[in-house]
């Protein structure tokens, strides 16, 4: 049986360039409710950058927090065509993914 961080890098592989979801929506796609072991697993995410979670973000588009820094991951989301602005993505209902189950 995988771990709890090996099947949220599992999910969010499937988050493409250009888009973004929550901790929130990976741990409901996950039965949990534990969006902050969500955010630990990102922390210690060993994959990166090809399990991206810098794709990551807090509810309503709130940037949060990332291993290599808060600004390194804006700039991340900024090569990849998503707008931040005063620590929020810009459209974020546009750029959200909502994962399957």
């Amino acid at each position: 049986m995988k771990s709890f961080n090996e099947r949220c890098y599992e999910v969010l592989r499937k988050v493409p360039r250009g888009r973004v979801t929550t901790y929130g929506e990976i741990a409901r796609v996950l039965g949990s409710k534990g969006f902050r072991a969500v955010g630990n697993a990102m922390n210690k995410n060993p994959y990166a950058p090809s399990v991206p979670c810098h794709r990551v973000v807090g509810a309503g588009g709130k940037i949060g927090g990332f291993a290599l820094g808060a600004k390194k991951k804006v700039e991340m989301l900024k090569v990849e065509g998503v707008e931040v602005r005063d620590g929020r993505v810009v459209d974020f209902e546009k750029v959200f993914l909502e994962l399957a189950d």
